[in-house]
C-alpha cells in the first residue's frame, strides 16, 4: 500500500469513508440510501473540531458530490 498514486489512495479513501457510514447506519437500523449518506458525510464534514487528512477531506467532499450530486 506504501506505493499508491494519488488517485488510488483517493479512491480506497473514498471506499472507507462509505463504507464505514454504512455500516454505522445499518448499526443504527437506518437504510442506507445514497442522499442519506451523502447528508451524514455532509454533516460530519461541517465539523471542524474534528482533524482529518487531506486525502479523507477530500474523499468525503468528492462521496458527497457522487452521491447527491452537489
Amino acid at each position: 500500500m506504501g506505493n499508491l498514486s494519488k488517485d488510488d489512495a483517493l479512491y480506497q479513501e473514498m471506499c472507507r469513508v462509505v463504507g464505514k457510514v454504512v455500516l454505522e447506519m445499518r448499526d443504527l437500523g437506518q437504510e442506507p440510501k445514497h442522499i442519506v449518506i451523502a447528508g451524514v458525510l455532509r454533516t460530519s464534514l461541517a465539523n471542524q473540531n474534528i482533524k482529518r487528512t487531506d486525502v479523507t477531506r477530500e474523499a468525503m467532499e468528492r462521496v458527497i458530490i457522487a452521491l447527491a450530486g452537489q
